[in-house]
């Protein structure tokens, strides 16, 4: 399918454009800087995340690639303050099911949500060549593109609309891409339970 009928096809208002810090990459994933310069790094799907933005001005090489990226800069902007509103609405009405060590209280992680977007808004419209659109499962990247593959909050997160062959093709392509490490994160749905293929997904024949 290329770009333009993938486009067509695309539904801004049923995509939800909200993203982490570069921080909180870091210790998602037990990363540091020092560890991954000389990287050549993927963010996939990397949506309203500022791990990009702040990455290459800390010295690192980083590449974001989401289907989200299709869409105009000011387009995901407006989305991104839209959906940040709404997760925090509904997330209001179910604090009490969190645990607030890492962001102290709602207005914390509204603060976090906010700087990732404001972030990823300002560099997409300064160096959008890092910004590569793309629709899983499949990936316009050469075999063996990057050293280093960053996944959040996306494979097995959403197992409940996201079936098993999903899974499976967009790990060989994740694999396909990269030629050192895949850190994928978290490895459980949005109930927290944990993804219950995950032993048996295994796309290396």
């Amino acid at each position: 399918m290329s770009s333009v009928e993938q486009f067509k096809k695309l539904d801004l208002e049923r995509i939800v454009f909200i993203g982490r810090t570069f921080e909180e990459y870091l210790d998602m994933f037990s990363l540091s800087v020092e560890a991954l310069k000389g990287k050549k790094i993927l963010d996939c799907p990397a949506g309203a995340c500022s791990f990009t933005a702040v990455g290459n001005k800390t010295g690192l090489d980083v590449t974001a690639c989401d289907i989200t990226y299709y869409f105009s800069d000011e387009d995901l902007t407006n989305k991104g303050h839209l959906d940040i509103g709404h997760a925090l609405e509904h997330m209001e009405t179910v604090k009490s099911n969190y645990v607030w060590s890492y962001f102290k209280d709602m207005e914390d992680l509204r603060k976090h949500r906010l700087n990732a977007l404001d972030d990823c808004s300002k560099d997409m419209k300064d160096s959008r060549e890092r910004y590569v659109p793309a629709a899983l499962p499949s990936l316009p990247f050469e075999d063996a593109e990057f050293d280093i593959l960053l996944s959040a909050h996306f494979l097995f997160t959403y197992a409940d609309r996201l079936d098993h062959q999903f899974h499976l093709e967009t790990l060989k392509e994740l694999l396909r891409v990269t030629k050192e490490e895949i850190c994928i994160f978290p490895l459980v749905d949005l109930a927290g339970k944990r993804y219950k293929y995950l032993e048996i997904t295994c796309p290396i024949s």
